[in-house]
């Protein structure tokens, strides 16, 4: 059953829906396209990094965190289900609670506090995937990430997040890559209508192919966004998440 919509007004005054910009996998993209599309807007993102591919352009990811936008943990190696080819050496399946804490998500943060500076403070599930183990033995690691971090994203979530329910571990996340800004604003006034939060999930940023959000239409819902007309709070997860813990009741 659908959540209804928040009673009471939730956000600040003169806000009526949040919108959060995050990007997986710290994609060449996103630092040849991304961050000259965000930052002229004063929009700032939340970057779900993996560390190779960050690794290959530390000094844009540095300055990306120094200018505001938010590095994410988005695991050491990116383990999947072995149903997905490329992660078949590398399965959610063969993992225990354990091996995705110390190594998985601890040993991220350790990479990233030591490269970059910053200890992240939100989490994104690799392909939205939120267990390990097989069967009699599968078991969720959304209570892990509740331990370490502000909050847990997921991806190819169906509904935005409402702030007065919703559980920070396992906020819903719609994927934005592909869409028209049309079909963007669409989910952004259904938010805003709705009092709620929004969570768009990209990974690259161009002109089209793949898993790409179109650069184009980011920036005019970057100029929508930031329209105060418009009553929407855009700014990272972790900024927003902050704020729906400490304004949630109980």
């Amino acid at each position: 059953m659908a959540c209804e919509s928040t009673k009471l007004p939730f956000w600040p005054s003169g806000i009526r829906g949040a919108l959060s910009l995050s990007f997986d996998d710290a994609r060449w993209s996103q630092t040849a396209h991304g961050f000259p599309l965000l930052d002229p807007h004063g929009v700032k993102a939340t970057f779900y990094v993996s560390l190779k591919p960050m690794e290959q352009k530390l000094e844009a990811w540095r300055q990306a965190a120094a200018n505001g936008h938010e590095i994410g943990n988005h695991t050491l190696t990116h383990p999947c289900s072995g149903n997905f080819s490329f992660s078949r050496p590398n399965a959610l399946e063969e993992y225990s609670l354990e091996q995705m804490e110390r190594d998985e998500i601890l040993g991220a943060n350790a990479a990233i506090e030591k490269l970059l500076g910053v200890r992240p403070v939100t989490f994104a599930y690799p392909c939205g995937q939120t267990y390990v183990g097989r069967g009699e033995q599968v078991r969720s690691y959304v209570p892990v990430v509740a331990k370490h971090f502000l909050v847990g994203r997921e991806f190819m979530g169906e509904s935005a997040n409402d702030p007065a329910f919703c559980d920070l571990a396992q906020a819903q996340a719609q994927s934005v890559d592909g869409l028209s800004f049309d079909q963007m604003k669409a989910w952004v006034d259904g938010t805003v209508q709705q009092g709620h939060w929004l969570i768009f999930a990209g990974h690259d940023i161009g002109a089209g192919g793949r898993q790409v959000t179109l650069a184009g239409e980011l920036e005019e819902l970057c100029r929508y966004a930031k329209d105060p007309a418009n009553g929407i709070w855009v700014d990272t997860v972790a900024a927003i998440g902050k704020y729906v813990r400490d304004n949630s009741p109980g």
